[in-house]
């Protein structure tokens, strides 16, 4: 990405994190103010405790992250939580809608996952220095894994673009090859590593300002609790077949809400005309650069340009709409 798009991102970032709950629950920003989100149907904001490993070893997230992390001491003057994810991206953040639109990003898409992909959803993660939680060990997707027709892009992929340099001691690892074999037990997998997480075969994905990564979701991935003096941003969606998605109940819970929903073509739609508004939404701003063209919504560009109206019929609430699988 541009260094002039990457500004703004880490513009509209540094507000949104500005704007968080003082604390994990607090109505009110750090200055007073009410929190950004209050008014969201999904709670933009996840807190954990500095340095602490959330998820690994228990049963979130279908339990996929089966190991937990190490978890060093914080500093005796650390808060009591930190911003670690942040979700809504394309409601809070102009430059996140623009981002979901940029015509390269939109072309791997395409090229990985046909011109009818379709979105999962995005998050934004937050590893300040020092205080930065880390992600365990583990394997995005959790619907497919005995479908006879599974192979190495069926859950699909996610995109990372990085607003921050990474380094070995803040950046997302990845253990090469893994996409390709099916489920892994990493239980195991630790086990045999006499029960260390410094995983001997993952690799760090080291990145400048701006670069973005392209992962697949069967790939095994984490990330350490950030004990560096540099931070790392990750602006992270991802994408699937449609294939994958339509008729399909998703067993990845992201929330309560999908216990028995299964992804009908109206869903996957609705969903999916954030795309349509995030690439106009691009053009307004960025009109000498080309202009994507998104299949599913040929024909239809007169009802998704991006405007207020367009705004909350479309982009408010959007992830309501999510498709995880």
């Amino acid at each position: 990405m541009g260094a002039d798009e990457i500004d703004e991102l880490r513009a509209d970032v540094g507000e949104v994190i500005e704007r968080a709950p003082v604390r994990k629950g607090a109505d009110v920003d750090k200055h007073g103010r009410p929190a950004l989100g209050r008014d969201y149907a999904v709670e933009p904001y996840i807190h954990v405790a500095p340095l602490s490993d959330p998820w690994g070893g228990t049963d979130a997230l279908a339990g996929r992250h089966q190991v937990q992390m190490d978890q060093p001491v914080p500093d005796a003057d650390a808060p009591p939580d930190v911003v670690y994810l942040i979700f809504g991206m394309c409601q809070s953040m102009p430059s996140a809608l623009r981002l979901y639109g940029h015509p390269d990003l939109m072309s791997i898409a395409e090229s990985i996952n046909g011109p009818d992909f379709v979105p999962y959803n995005d998050a934004i993660f937050v590893k300040e220095p020092g205080l930065g939680g880390s992600v365990a060990w583990h394997q995005d997707g959790v619907t497919h894994w005995d479908n006879p027709n599974w192979d190495m892009g069926i859950h699909g992929f996610n995109f990372q673009v990085q607003l921050y340099e990474t380094t070995a001691a803040n950046a997302l690892w990845v253990v090469p090859g893994t996409h390709k074999v099916g489920r892994i037990d990493l239980r195991e997998k630790v086990a045999r590593n006499g029960g260390s997480v410094m995983l001997p075969d993952a690799i760090p994905l080291l990145c400048q300002r701006g670069d973005a990564t392209v992962v697949n979701r069967h790939m095994v991935h984490g990330s350490y609790a950030n004990t560096s003096a540099k931070p790392r941003i990750s602006v992270t969606f991802g994408f699937h077949r449609r294939s994958s998605v339509v008729g399909v109940a998703g067993q990845l819970r992201v929330s309560a809400r999908d216990a028995s929903v299964v992804y009908d073509e109206e869903r996957v739609f609705k969903r999916s005309s954030v795309i349509a508004v995030a690439i106009d939404a691009r053009a307004q701003h960025r009109s000498d650069e080309r202009r994507y063209t998104y299949a599913p919504f040929v024909g239809l560009e007169d009802d998704f340009r991006y405007n207020d109206e367009t705004f909350d019929r479309v982009i408010r609430d959007y992830n309501l709409n999510d498709l995880a699988i």
